[in-house]
């Protein structure tokens, strides 16, 4: 699918806890839709490179707090060199996580630091993507998933079950709180099950009235 000629980019998250298939739902939607997959942190040479220092390690290397300074360092970097250019240039992106898991994370399960966590936001990113899709799993399943990767990237998963089932919470709390964009998938099915509510809900948006 292309979106019609002259019509604006759209910005599209992936969000859930670790091994909740997000990853593979968002390179399918960039896949369906003909849009520039990325991925946080990451997703920009700066940014790839405090991606390292974030998701690798000791959990307790870095404090809640500077945490939240590192992604937020990563996103400006991310926004600044792949977000805000393609979406200028009427292309749609599709992202592998954004500012929500900052604030289910930091704000949240790590810490009660949605203050800060909004005042940085507001500050240094300001942007919203036009629609997040929050895929919802059991986080037992999610955290057997992320660990069996071994992929070296497991700092979050090493920080044990109660702290994926606080993320859980975090993240249908964000659903409630956001309505208008953030809608939760049932990831407890086959990934092409998945991805095809996924795709006919992304579809759905962007042929509406509000985009375009």
């Amino acid at each position: 699918m292309t979106l019609p000629p002259g019509s604006r980019g759209a910005f599209i998250t992936f969000e859930g806890i670790d091994g909740s298939g997000k990853s593979t739902q968002a390179k399918a939607l960039a896949t369906a839709l003909g849009a520039h997959l990325t991925r946080e942190p990451g997703g920009s040479p700066g940014a790839e490179e405090i991606r390292r220092l974030l998701v690798e390690g000791d959990a307790g290397r870095w404090s809640p707090e500077t945490e939240i300074l590192l992604f937020t360092a990563a996103r400006r970097d991310h926004l600044e060199k792949t977000i805000r250019p393609r979406l200028e240039r009427g292309e749609s992106v599709v992202s592998d996580r954004f500012a929500d898991s900052t604030r289910v994370y930091q704000g949240v399960a790590r810490a009660s630091l949605g203050g800060l966590v909004d005042i940085l936001h507001a500050k240094m990113i300001g942007v919203e993507p036009d629609l997040t899709f929050v895929i919802d799993v059991d986080p037992q399943t999610a955290l057997s998933r992320g660990l069996a990767r071994q992929s070296g990237e497991d700092r979050f998963e090493s920080l044990g079950l109660a702290f994926q089932q606080e993320l859980r919470r975090g993240f249908l709390a964000l659903a409630n709180s956001y309505p208008a964009r953030v809608q939760v998938i049932d990831g407890n099915r086959t990934a092409a099950d998945v991805a095809t509510d996924v795709l006919t809900r992304a579809v759905g948006f962007l042929n509406g009235p509000d985009h375009g």
